[in-house]
């Protein structure tokens, strides 16, 4: 079993609330823009970081971590890409691919909207965490915490940090 943090659009911002949730994580995923490579320095530190880069990211960024990234956690596979769309609504880009090879967990940022969806079609959790930063329209900053036992996700809960300062 593992228990990750998911946590998106932090545009160059990390604090001591994020770290708190970040050292109780077994792993951090991160689903672009990044911003500042001292937000995933900071969490390299303490704790594995699986990470994509984002629209506002530069070349540094771009260069450290991929656009999409798919990997196999316990017995669930997993694609995290920054820009994907939702449920019945994703991106050209990756819909082709979603609807031949849907992993079971499907996960996004950039909407800077928490969303929590199961895709009945393609039998896969669609989960975007909202954006961790203080970039942006969003009121509350949120991030996603969840296990992954074999081949079930669990006790997922969302993460309300604070408004938006």
């Amino acid at each position: 079993m593992k228990k990750i943090l998911l946590l998106s659009d932090t545009h160059s911002f990390i604090d001591a609330q994020i770290l708190k949730f970040v050292k109780q994580a077994d792993e951090v995923w991160h689903a672009g823009d990044i911003g500042d490579l001292k937000v995933t320095d900071a969490i390299k530190k303490l704790k594995p970081l699986r990470c994509v880069y984002g629209n506002i990211d530069d070349k540094d960024a771009r260069l450290e971590f991929p656009l999409d990234l798919k990997f196999t956690v316990e017995s669930i596979s997993v694609w995290i890409t920054h820009i994907g769309g939702y449920p019945y609504r994703y991106k050209q880009r990756v819909k082709e691919e979603l609807e031949k090879n849907p992993p079971k967990l499907f996960i996004c940022g950039h909407s800077h909207i928490l969303k929590v969806q199961f895709d009945k079609k393609l039998n896969l959790l669609h989960l975007n965490p909202g954006a961790a930063g203080n970039h942006g329209f969003h009121k509350i900053r949120t991030m996603l915490r969840f296990e992954v036992d074999q081949e079930e996700i669990k006790n997922l809960e969302i993460i309300e940090l604070a408004k938006r300062g």
